[in-house]
């Protein structure tokens, strides 16, 4: 007797068959010629580069040049999240944030790709740069081709190259629908915008800039909004008696200034070490952050995707710290230490940073530091990551005679962050209060950051 059955069985089969075929076939082919090491150091390349860029871009430091990091860095993960196993695309973990589109069916080369992202997204976010610092960018763009290409076919080469440009450009229409930002990022110092006024307060005056990124805390945040941080006021208030307080406060400002001025002593270095305030002299606040974990990746050894892991935190923790940072200081409205001084100690006070630079102060309110709450949003990641034992040299400005910049050796991230915070006293642009503050808000934003689960939605 024929077995009926078995045409179907078989066609069972076939169907099984089929469909395994057809999503092993559905999953993109990495090129697995490319080493973790050539991924990594393209990286550091990549940043490299970056933080040239930084030191010569106008009207973005701090504010945006913290968000740029966030997007650079959720591009570049992006791009290569479909050769990291044990981690998870941010779509669908970020609210509104969607990768609409599958990876090609062809072989990826993840270099390329990165290759492709990187000098896109540093083109789209670094504003205001001269003509010969932009074209460098895509100069080493043209460059890196050329030896990635060596022995890829024209097929990976185009899939590859088309992947990273996609998730660029789905990064960026992302980051355009924050239209707080795109739009203060155009008009950073609104004329539209008067200082509350009150004793003590902060305001800008004839020889400053108007206020810079006042409306910044509607900005988007990724992990920590200034509403979900803990928003601490000044402990201390405003006060001209010579026994109170805030006097004392202002006094060890005028004193640590001088001293450090007048000796050429290690305080001086320091302060000029972290000072990063300058545009076309030094890079960013948040960009040196970038330097650190640059020289941290090389010196650890990290593999590609911790790497990449580890800057798309950085970026979120530093986008996030200046949200609050300028929610606060636009909160408290904190007067300058120098314009105290120059008020109430000494007329012809001036603070270390002057010399390089043509108004006296930063033009926004003192409280809290974003110096000091970039170096510990940063400071937790590497913690985190890292731990905080380690042997670390800072040479993000080694070379430079213009400034005392030479490198300066830590026993861990949290002396180093203590450091940079405690910087901005014998610079002459902070008190004791807001470097303390400006540490405990960067911390507090780096452990939700760090909480950020990227193996599972």
């Amino acid at each position: 007797m024929t077995n009926r059955r078995f045409p179907h069985i078989f066609l069972g089969i076939l169907l099984i068959f089929l469909v395994k075929s057809c999503t092993k076939d559905s999953e993109p082919r990495i090129d697995q010629a490319v080493s973790s090491e050539s991924t990594r150091q393209l990286i550091i390349d990549w940043n490299a580069l970056w933080l040239e860029v930084d030191r010569y871009a106008t009207a973005t430091r701090p504010n945006a040049t913290a968000r740029a990091l966030a997007y650079i860095h959720l591009a570049g993960y992006e791009t290569a999240i479909i050769d990291m196993p044990g981690y998870a695309s941010n779509s669908g973990r970020l609210e509104d944030f969607q990768i609409n589109g599958n990876p090609p069916l062809e072989t990826l080369n993840r270099n390329i790709a990165l290759n492709t992202c990187y000098p896109k997204m540093i083109s789209h976010f670094m504003q205001n740069i001269p003509e010969n610092i932009k074209a460098k960018i895509f100069e080493v763009q043209a460059e890196n081709d050329v030896a990635l290409r060596q022995g890829v076919s024209d097929a990976v080469y185009e899939a590859s190259t088309n992947w990273g440009t996609y998730i660029a450009d789905q990064v960026i229409a992302y980051s355009q629908t924050d239209t707080e930002a795109e739009s203060q990022i155009l008009d950073p110092q609104p004329f539209s915008y008067e200082p509350p006024v009150a004793e003590g307060y902060w305001t800008y005056s004839a020889d400053e800039e108007r206020a810079w990124f006042p409306h910044w805390k509607s900005v988007r945040t990724f992990v920590m909004s200034p509403e979900e941080s803990s928003s601490t006021a000044p402990p201390m208030n405003y006060d001209t008696d010579i026994s109170s307080d805030y006097y004392n406060a202002m006094m060890e400002v005028y004193e640590s200034n001088n001293d450090a001025k007048e000796n050429d002593n290690e305080a001086l270095w320091i302060a000029e070490f972290w000072s990063d305030d300058v545009e076309n002299l030094m890079m960013s606040p948040p960009g040196r952050q970038l330097s650190i974990a640059n020289q941290v990746i090389q010196q650890e050894n990290l593999e590609f995707d911790t790497t990449l892991a580890l800057l798309l935190k950085l970026g979120f923790s530093l986008n996030d710290a200046a949200v609050s940072a300028w929610a606060d200081k636009y909160e408290y409205m904190t007067m300058r230490p120098s314009v105290y001084i120059q008020e109430h100690i000494d007329t012809d006070f001036q603070t270390n940073l002057y010399r390089f630079i043509f108004w006296p102060n930063p033009s926004f309110p003192s409280y809290p530091s974003g110096h000091a709450a970039f170096a510990s949003a940063a400071a937790g990641v590497f913690i985190n990551e890292l731990g905080n034992d380690i042997t670390f040299t800072d040479y993000s400005h080694e070379g430079r005679t213009e400034f005392r910049g030479m490198p300066r050796t830590f026993s861990s991230f949290s002396d180093m962050a203590e450091e940079n915070a405690y910087s901005r006293v014998p610079l002459g642009v902070h008190c004791s209060m807001d470097s303390t503050e400006g540490l405990r808000l960067g911390y507090e934003i780096s452990d939700a950051v760090n909480g950020l689960d990227l193996s599972s939605l």
